[in-house]
């Protein structure tokens, strides 16, 4: 017997740990409050029902009464025709009435107890599915908030993993050994070298640089003329201002004669200096 116990024992733990993995918090609130809400339906309609009951009772009760009512107001016509035997059968009609509906009034007392009661269940009912509602939006978030945690240090522990950043050392010295043949062969490939050409290398550098220092010196040879030309000009200028400083020493001394002469020379110089006055104009338009 203790077998048996054991297997099932061991049945059930396997099963509800299969269970627990399967659940998902998520999808069971989500169930959970569909159920609820399903349930909301159903007690709704039950109250629906039951307030129809109440209303056919009610409506029953005062039916009945009217009735009553009725018989009673017949026997007091009789009474008053002084036909008693018709006025205690419609007393006997009034009683039945009465007891029927003074049922129908035991039964919608009590039915109008069991809709406030229901009422009040459902009303109850609707405000812990609103806050089941509000309770599964928080429990949903905090469960998403602890699989991102969950996530995030997941991969902090992994890289922690010696094996990625022994990878990168790795690579690193790999580098490194490829860095270290590049140089060796940038070396071989100097002693590798024939001296001999090497000079004649150094020989054809040398004579670019004297063909480079002559067509400096080509280019440069064009600038004397230049020069010349300048100074030419120059020359030209310093001629023309010794000329008219001349012909302005000229034409003071012209003016002192002119001073000196007779009258009768001076018209005639004077005519002479109105000429020497163009002439000396025109050079200094010259000069201008």
């Amino acid at each position: 017997m203790g077998f048996f116990n054991r297997i099932s024992t061991i049945f059930k733990s396997n099963v509800n740990a299969a269970l627990d993995q399967a659940e998902d918090p998520e999808k069971m609130l989500n169930q959970i409050t569909n159920e609820m809400q399903e349930q909301l339906v159903k007690v709704k309609q039950q109250v629906a029902t039951a307030i129809a009951q109440e209303k056919r009772l009610q409506k029953d009760y005062e039916n009945e009464q009217e009735q009553a009512d009725g018989w009673e107001q017949k026997a007091t016509i009789a009474l008053q025709r002084e036909n008693e035997n018709l006025a205690r059968e419609a007393l006997t009609r009034r009683n039945e009435h009465a007891s029927v509906a003074a049922g129908y009034k035991e039964q919608w007392d009590k039915q109008k107890q069991a809709v406030t009661m229901l009422k009040d269940n459902l009303r109850t009912l609707e405000r812990k599915i609103d806050e089941a509602g509000r309770k599964k939006n928080l429990l949903i978030a905090r469960q998403k908030r602890a699989k991102a945690q969950k996530a995030i240090h997941e991969t902090m522990a992994g890289m922690k993993d010696n094996s990625a950043f022994a990878t990168f050392d790795r690579m690193e010295q790999k580098v490194g050994d490829m860095e270290a043949r590049a140089d060796a062969a940038s070396e071989m490939s100097e002693l590798s070298r024939d001296p001999l050409e090497e000079e004649f290398a150094a020989l054809e550098t040398g004579n670019v640089d004297d063909d480079l220092a002559a067509l400096k010196a080509k280019v440069g040879g064009g600038q004397p003329k230049a020069d010349t030309a300048a100074e030419a000009a120059d020359d030209d200028l310093e001629a023309l201002k010794s000329n008219i400083e001349s012909n302005e020493s000229a034409e003071s001394e012209t003016k002192n004669r002119v001073d000196a002469e007779p009258d009768t020379e001076r018209a005639k110089s004077g005519k002479e200096a109105d000429s020497d006055y163009e002439f000396y104009g025109k050079i200094r338009k010259t000069k201008g």
